[in-house]
């Protein structure tokens, strides 16, 4: 069985859904998690759930598009810790629309909060990283990033970027022994997707061989594999998880 057992880890995102799933899954591994979004009141109540499974935890609000509250983040789990071993950036929106009808700000949002928001992240942990000689980052980008679909072209294009960042990353930082994936989701039963019409739902299930939607539980284990001393040898490799829908 992996085992975290010593290991800091840092989810952004952390409040709900994926980043949820991947706070606690750590967690259940053994790593103490220091975990970051904007609401306070959702990550307090996730830190509960992972100081009864026996590990630490750290709540730290956080709009992670914004460089001196990402700095005083990875201070506030250094300060408490030591150490940042794992950074999962998983923080991410939706403000879809045709690109005829989006609006400027939409697209602009959707690339800070998915996509420089992982630069600013990786850029704030990796001093410490690079003195430990050790580090996995793992990126939550998507299927759409892949395959790209109609109406959400922000969130593909941000999607897709974090690959690239991911593949550019993983090459500069490799020789100090710390390893950059991608995890690509693809349809996933959150809150997102279950606000979607029975229609659509029907549409999506029938594009995925598995004939199922995933569960953050399914992404959760990829994210605690590639944070392992076992996936030490892997690094600029987007997993995918996805039920078959993208080979």
């Amino acid at each position: 069985m992996i085992r975290l057992d010593g290991r800091v880890a840092i989810v952004t995102g952390a409040s709900q859904g994926i980043g949820r799933d991947c706070a606690l899954a750590l967690a259940e591994h053994g790593a103490d998690v220091a975990l970051l979004a904007r609401t306070r009141e959702k990550l307090e109540a996730v830190a509960e759930e992972i100081r009864r499974l026996g590990r630490r935890a750290l709540a730290l609000p956080t709009d992670v598009t914004e460089a001196e509250q990402v700095k005083i983040a990875v201070a506030r789990a250094l300060e408490e810790w030591g150490r940042i071993d794992i950074l999962v950036n998983n923080a991410g929106i939706t403000r879809d629309a045709l690109l005829l009808r989006m609006k400027r700000e939409d697209w602009d949002l959707v690339l800070q909060t998915n996509l420089t928001s992982v630069f600013l992240c990786c850029q704030a942990v990796l001093p410490t990283m690079l003195r430990a000689r050790y580090g996995r980052i793992i990126n939550i980008t998507s299927v759409m990033g892949q395959m790209g679909n109609v109406g959400v072209s922000n969130y593909a294009a941000s999607k897709a970027g974090i690959i690239g960042f991911t593949k550019a990353l993983a090459r500069e930082v490799a020789s100090r022994n710390i390893t950059v994936n991608a995890v690509a989701p693809g349809f996933i039963d959150t809150d997102m997707t279950r606000a979607l019409s029975e229609e659509v739902r029907r549409q999506m299930l029938a594009l995925i061989p598995l004939q199922r939607m995933g569960t953050g539980a399914d992404v959760a284990a990829g994210v605690v594999f590639l944070a392992s001393e076992e996936a030490g040898y892997i690094t600029g490799h987007v997993l995918n998880i996805n039920g078959g829908l993208y080979m």
